[in-house]
């Protein structure tokens, strides 16, 4: 939808919908939203966010959201209810005002970017209070009645969950060691629950509202449905949501074990750690399949966003951290010392490479493109940046990496999807001379490529390396 006619037919439903004739004002895509639309925009002089389903979505090729957002709009009324700290949904979106599938809650106070949150002393009072806070609002959450809604929520049994995620990533096509292996511990571990709890399902640093005085508001409940309350726990725990500071478990701002004993106040109930290693085993996989599932939505024309390549080549930091959380439980004499440095850049000479291109590229982005941009166009410069440089480090070391893969795996006794089967099937153990040497090294390599400063890179180095 052109800019002049979504703003037109916006003001048009704010003028119905507050029966005012205000004006509309400070219309602006807001940063990030890979998986929805977010709108943040004033209508005589009130704040609000419009949420609805990116261009040529449809609900069920989004695939990792369960409710629709009419059913999201009628969650966060009864979580308002309830006691959570929610923005409240002011209106909903109707067919003929032709603006798409949505709804417009009121803006919260806050900061929402991890990034500029965690560490930084403007917020530290803030990150001090968020696991008394977070503990506060998940009890809250977990004891929602959901009768009211008029639609009802799904359950889902942990081997059914496995199962879904299973069936997505073999219809992507997904064929990732470390991956299948993880598939098969969860299928053999699955605990036996019968929990129907409501679960917020996405309740992690980044959709959480956050001032210098703490937190403001609890965001984006799409994937809200019933189950274990643990797997909401252990997903604010899943290593991809420690934004950088990975040492603090529980969403990169304390350790675990305060996060459970606050929860723990609340509930009256011990965490148990079984089953909370269970979770963030499930939900680091989950986030490892969804990322191969933007990128499959790109490919298939869903929504050719660029920032949904990008997130599709982040499956390596999620084999970093399931072989970090596997070594946890695994036989100290499996995870022996790795003799592994990254790559030093070799020397150019003669012709252009292109990995110089795609440099040159990415330094005219950041030097002359992206200064002069604001708010979404220059998120998307600094996504296309990092496309750049996934594609100048593939050029550069791709190749002697894929050499030494090969090597390994003709040691092993396995080619590629052989050893993917192998997996699959739990024909192969991880006692295999050099199959858990394969799977680390396996990740080393490709997040070298993929994303070199994502901190659990760091922290496998430090662990393994001699």
């Amino acid at each position: 939808m052109e800019s002049a006619k979504f703003e037109e037919k916006l003001a048009d439903f704010c003028a119905k919908t507050f029966r005012s004739e205000g004006k509309l004002a400070n219309v602006r895509r807001l940063s990030g939203g890979a998986s929805m639309e977010s709108w943040a925009f004033a209508y005589d002089h009130e704040e609000f966010v419009l949420r609805r389903l990116p261009k040529g979505i449809a609900r069920d090729e989004e695939g990792m959201r369960g409710i629709s957002l009419a059913t999201q709009a009628d969650v966060i009324d009864l979580a308002v209810a309830s006691g959570v700290t929610a923005p409240i949904v002011r209106a909903r979106l109707l067919p003929e005002n032709s603006l798409g599938e949505g709804f417009i809650m009121d803006k919260a106070d806050g900061e929402s970017l991890p990034h500029k949150i965690l560490g930084r002393p403007e917020f530290a009072e803030a990150e001090s209070k968020l696991t008394e806070q977070c503990a506060a609002e998940l009890w809250n959450i977990h004891n929602m009645a959901p009768d009211s809604l008029a639609g009802a929520l799904d359950y889902l049994s942990p081997t059914q969950l496995i199962d879904q995620q299973r069936e997505r990533y073999d219809e992507i096509g997904g064929a990732i060691p470390i991956f299948e292996y993880a598939f098969h511990w969860l299928h053999s571990n699955a605990p036996e629950s019968d929990v129907k709890k409501v679960v917020h399902g996405d309740f992690r640093m980044g959709n959480l509202m956050i001032t210098p005085a703490g937190l403001s508001a609890v965001l984006d409940w799409e994937l809200t449905r019933l189950g274990d309350p643990i797997q909401d726990l252990a997903y604010l725990c899943t290593p991809s949501w420690r934004f950088g500071h990975y040492e603090k478990v529980a969403g990169g701002f304390d350790t675990a074990d305060a996060f459970f004993a606050a929860y723990a106040k609340y509930s009256g109930e011990t965490v148990d750690p079984k089953r909370f290693r269970y979770w963030l085993i499930y939900s680091t996989l989950w986030w490892g399949v969804s990322c191969l599932l933007m990128g499959e939505i790109w490919r298939s024309h869903g929504d050719r966003s660029l920032e949904r390549t990008v997130i599709g080549r982040r499956v390596s930091e999620v084999e970093i951290d399931l072989a970090l959380l596997f070594e946890e439980i695994l036989p100290s004499e499996l995870c022996t010392k790795l003799d592994w440095q990254p790559p030093e850049r070799p020397a150019s000479r003669g012709e252009i490479g292109y990995d110089e291109l795609l440099t040159a590229i990415g330094e005219w982005n950041t030097g002359t493109v992206q200064p002069d941009l604001k708010g979404h166009d220059r998120f998307q410069s600094r996504v296309a940046g990092n496309a750049l440089g996934i594609a100048q480090r593939q050029a550069l070391y791709g190749p002697g990496f894929q050499a030494a893969s090969e090597e390994r795996l003709k040691a092993i006794g396995f080619d590629h999807g052989q050893l993917c089967a192998a997996l699959s099937e739990g024909r192969i153990s991880l006692e295999h001379p050099g199959l858990w040497d394969h799977f680390r090294l396996s990740a080393l390599e490709r997040l070298t490529i993929d994303q070199p400063k994502y901190a659990g890179l760091a922290v496998a180095l430090n662990k393994w390396r001699r």
